[in-house]
């Protein structure tokens, strides 16, 4: 099977439900998912390490729904019926966030991000997934989208944040925190 149609070549591609050029807003939203996906991969190869075995499993999990996101994202003509992306899965993010924040130093000011190589990938996660969120966002004002995307998008960034700190804690490297920050979290 080839992989290449030609169909593309005068710079258009086919989404569901059509064709569209391949600076479209919708493609650009996908895409970014799917340039998100490959930086999860990424991440998910650095987790050989046993303390990781955990969030190895969820980063898989999180793969999958990321073509979901992408999958509904994808659809010029929606119906609710074959939307992929669920609340149930931003519910879920939560609850990750929340075990992966109680192992996580109590944080004051903002940090940079790095520390391990781990942690700098997973902080490249949540910077793509963030613009990915932005393109869902830009795609809702002139289409009809799937509102669960842009929601799973936005908790999937947390989700991010709270292991790309997991991964600095597990490894037992110290977060640096931004010189010129004043106290902004505050903690409960």
């Amino acid at each position: 099977m080839a992989i290449y149609t030609r169909t593309g070549d005068k710079g258009e591609t086919s989404v569901i439900g059509g064709r569209v050029g391949k600076d479209d807003v919708r493609v650009e939203a996908y895409g970014t998912i799917d340039e998100l996906n490959c930086f999860v991969g990424q991440a998910r190869s650095l987790m050989e390490d046993e303390r990781f075995l955990d969030v190895r499993e969820q980063l898989l999990e999180i793969q999958h729904e990321l073509f979901d996101c992408g999958s509904d994202l994808a659809f010029v003509k929606l119906s609710e019926n074959r939307y992929k992306v669920k609340s149930e899965m931003a519910t879920r993010l939560e609850g990750w966030i929340d075990v992966l924040q109680a192992e996580n130093p109590v944080l004051e000011r903002f940090i940079l991000p790095g520390g391990s190589q781990l942690s700098s990938v997973l902080h490249v996660c949540r910077t793509v997934c963030r613009r990915a969120e932005r393109r869902a966002v830009t795609l809702g004002r002139s289409a009809e989208i799937n509102p669960e995307a842009v929601i799973y998008l936005n908790r999937l960034s947390d989700y991010f944040f709270a292991l790309a700190r997991a991964a600095n804690t597990r490894l037992e490297i110290a977060e640096v925190e931004y010189l010129r920050s004043k106290k902004v979290f505050r903690n409960k």
